[in-house]
């Protein structure tokens, strides 16, 4: 890894899902025994960041003691019209998150992709998203993960204008820990710790790494 280069891992949903799941998101629920073999094996690494996203309810029954018992910290991406629902994060869940030395962010109203979105939309999963999670952890809101993935440069516009101090993607390379767009790794069924350690920790070679700079930027520049 260069220097200034931090490497994050997002996950998903642990373990037995307690909620429908939407479309392919079962892609990302991952086994607790590849969860705790995923925070053994990174916290060995020189440089991560570690984040969960969609508020699922695992993420506070599973993910917050595995964390503690490593002494690792994480942020937490909440969906705010999943707050208190069945199967996901509930009010106190997030505070419970807050009070051990969790980070809180915002993911959205609906989970739904934030590219070309109108005024009303983007205000409802831009604003009033934050503002409810806000309101429900007693702090101010300022991070995000771009639902699914998908951002352009109107949206990233838009997201520093409101103050947004970091903006977490799913592009799946290193990050400069300083930036302001955070690409990250996310775990998905069927990854192992060699695949995730040949991906992410050694890394692609030259003309893959370059690709996936180029995409970077592509989006950004759309």
């Amino acid at each position: 890894m260069q220097n200034g280069d931090i490497i994050n891992i997002c996950f998903h949903g642990i373990g037995t899902p307690q909620r429908e799941l939407e479309i392919g998101e079962d892609r990302y629920w991952i086994s607790e025994e590849l969860f705790h073999a995923v925070l053994d094996e990174i916290r060995t690494w020189p440089s991560v960041r570690i984040s969960f996203d969609d508020g699922n309810a695992s993420d506070v029954e599973i993910g917050l003691p595995a964390l503690l018992e490593r002494g690792l910290t994480a942020d937490f991406f909440v969906i705010a019209a999943r707050l208190d629902k069945p199967g996901s994060l509930g009010t106190e869940d997030v505070r419970l998150l807050h009070r051990n030395g969790m980070g809180i962010g915002t993911h959205g109203m609906w989970h739904r992709p934030w590219r070309g979105m109108d005024p009303a939309t983007s205000d409802d999963e831009l604003v009033a998203a934050r503002d409810r999670i806000a309101a429900a952890v007693g702090v101010p809101v300022s991070t995000a993960a771009c639902p699914l993935g998908r951002y352009d440069r109107e949206l990233l516009g838009r997201m520093r204008g409101l103050g947004y101090t970091r903006v977490f993607t799913s592009d799946r390379r290193r990050a400069r820990a300083d930036a302001w767009l955070q690409p990250r790794y996310s775990l998905r069924t069927d990854d192992t710790i060699d695949s995730l350690r040949a991906e992410a920790l050694v890394g692609p070679g030259v003309l893959t790494r370059l690709k996936l700079e180029a995409v970077g930027v592509a989006k950004r520049l759309r």
